[in-house]
């Protein structure tokens, strides 16, 4: 019924959405054709016909006030009277913080990410952690280091950002084993495996101290939780 980021299934909802819509216009529609029509016939209108001319005055004023409140609602949103010209310059203030401690993603939005939007957003959710020194630096060439950043403790951690359709196999945690802390110097090494990993590469990752968030992780992560927090960091 629901999915992995606790939303209602879209079929689902499109049929309650339907069902309420029915009653709703099946309860609308008693009430016009039966209630409605002979109250309007026997009360307002029979009013009407018996006092055109204030009749005729209440209509002109009442379309002299919905003019006033359109009028109000353009100059509101700027359509329509009011100041017109340059406007002033903001007064000088401090620049505005760029990082989004909010940040968070459904997996969903994960996974129709492209490997790159993917180690981008990884970055991101670093930031929003209050890692400092975050780089993106996946590529051609990075030896498998995708993004870099330093935790509050002041430690180096590498991150590998594997935006796989299949589980991560060991071979690929060997090769990160072997540039992460060699090559790159991580304090922190960290593979995230999109669609998990497979029981050899965990077992590996496990004997060789590399921190790895398959996708119970990266939820807890992607929704909001600290990186330290969502899995335990081995260093």
């Amino acid at each position: 019924m629901f999915d992995e980021d606790g939303r209602l299934d879209p079929f689902l909802k499109t049929l309650l959405y339907g069902v309420f819509a029915l009653a709703l216009g099946k309860m609308l529609w008693t009430w016009l054709t039966g209630t409605a029509v002979a109250w309007i016939f026997n009360g307002p209108w029979a009013w009407l016909t018996g006092h055109p001319w204030w009749a005729a005055l209440i209509g002109a004023g009442a379309l002299v006030m919905l003019v006033g409140a359109a009028r109000a609602v353009l100059v509101v949103l700027g359509f329509a009277g009011g100041y017109v010209g340059p406007l002033p310059a903001a007064p000088p203030g401090p620049e505005p913080d760029t990082a989004d401690e909010g940040v968070t993603f459904r997996m969903r939005e994960l996974a129709a990410m492209s490997p790159s939007e993917f180690e981008e957003a990884c970055a991101e959710l670093l930031v929003r952690d209050g890692f400092t020194d975050v780089q993106r630096v996946g590529g051609a060439g990075d030896l498998g280091a995708d993004v870099r950043a330093v935790d509050s403790d002041g430690d180096l951690v590498i991150l590998q950002c594997k935006r796989y359709r299949a589980r991560v196999t060991s071979g690929h945690v060997q090769q990160f084993n072997g540039t992460a802390r060699p090559h790159h110097g991580a304090d922190v090494a960290i593979m995230i495996g999109l669609a998990g990993f497979t029981e050899p590469a965990a077992t590996f990752a496990r004997q060789h101290h590399i921190t790895v968030l398959g996708r119970a992780e990266i939820k807890k992560w992607a929704h909001g939780t600290h990186l330290y927090q969502a899995v335990n960091v081995l260093t």
